[in-house]
């Protein structure tokens, strides 16, 4: 990567890499333009962004602040790493899968159907070796990862008629993002990746019949309720979804050691609050929503073997077409197998048995 300056070596400014990095800022105050690949004022994804620019703000007494920049208003909400990489930005938000044109091996740092909680999958990265292959996949592109947040568990879809059976779903137009939209394909779904704001006019307009978006705050925020009335729970395609923040390797190089243990203590920080939110608003939302008369149901066995058959085809032939998902699959499934069986001897009796 050809480097660029993002702080005069002088005085310690910021200096701007190109029109999107922003301008120097006086007497020793950096700021830098953070671009995310959602809607800036989204509960959830947008606040976990600006929480993360808070903290940063606070705790190195406004020496490093971020000027937060919502999705499509600096660069397209698909291409926020792009712009990172290339130094049009020197630090982004958003889902590592939105990227994983790059890399297939990006889905495993967001989400992979029948895959990790929240909790253990960040539990993965910072304790399973997850985050320094994460390191070492991003360093190819010139980034430097750390994970901020996830939305837990989300909803399997919003459907305008009932999907009972495989056959339901053939010939449907689907919003879904990441590998779970390669599984629909396999099922005869014509999957169809759209940035958040296209949802709601594309479901309403007829344009798709069907998308999966996040769970019960996002999909109650964007208004999807409005259009149809059955909702299909949870999203075993994505069991969860990690958020990141990427810093261009160049920019983060360039700040002071305390800066940097700032910004990956503030990440953590943020994902900590991120993961709260979304279990308390999750809750609150679908109260809400099924008062207002949506009807949640669970995908039936046939589509949920359907689903894990899939499952199956797709994670083989992406371990065969890439050396990086073989060995960042070897170790994901390794805490995955662990995981599950604690899950099952602690977990699982707790949440039936307070039923």
């Amino acid at each position: 990567m050809k480097r660029r300056t993002f702080l005069s070596s002088g005085a310690g400014l910021a200096v701007a890499a190109t029109t999107l990095a922003s301008p120097a800022v006086a007497q020793g105050k950096i700021e830098w333009n953070l671009p995310t690949a959602f809607p800036k004022n989204a509960p959830g994804v947008g606040s976990n962004v600006k929480n993360f620019a808070a903290k940063v703000e606070a705790m190195s007494d406004g020496r490093l602040t971020f000027k937060v920049f919502g999705g499509g208003e600096l660069v397209p909400p698909f291409a926020v790493e792009d712009a990172v990489q290339q130094g049009n930005a020197p630090v982004g938000h958003g889902p590592t899968y939105y990227a994983a044109g790059k890399n297939p091996a990006l889905h495993w740092f967001t989400a992979v159907p029948f895959g990790m909680t929240s909790n253990e999958h960040f539990a993965w990265l910072k304790f399973g070796g997850g985050q320094a292959i994460w390191d070492d996949i991003y360093a190819q592109r010139g980034l430097k990862p750390f994970y901020s947040g996830n939305s837990n568990t989300q909803s399997g879809g919003w459907f305008k008629k009932e999907v009972n059976t495989l056959a339901d779903l053939k010939g449907l137009n689907m919003r879904i993002a990441g590998l779970g939209g390669e599984i629909m394909r396999k099922l005869g779904v014509n999957a169809i990746l759209m940035p958040p704001p296209e949802i709601f006019p594309s479901m309403q307009s007829g344009a798709i019949d069907a998308a999966e978006w996040v769970g019960p705050m996002l999909d109650q925020a964007f208004g999807l309720q409005k259009i149809t009335k059955l909702c299909y729970l949870p999203a075993l395609t994505e069991p969860g979804a990690g958020l990141a923040i990427v810093f261009n390797q160049d920019a983060w190089n360039e700040l002071s050691p305390d800066l940097q243990a700032i910004c990956e203590n503030a990440a953590h920080a943020a994902a900590l609050e991120n993961h709260a939110n979304f279990d308390y608003h999750n809750a609150q939302a679908l109260a809400a929503l099924k008062a207002d008369g949506v009807d949640f149901r669970a995908f039936s066995d046939e589509i949920v073997t359907g689903m894990r058959g899939a499952w199956a085809e797709v994670q083989d032939e992406l371990t065969k077409s890439s050396a990086d998902v073989a060995r960042v699959r070897e170790s994901y499934d390794a805490y995955l197998a662990s995981a599950q069986d604690y899950a099952k001897a602690m977990q699982v009796p707790v949440l039936t048995g307070r039923a």
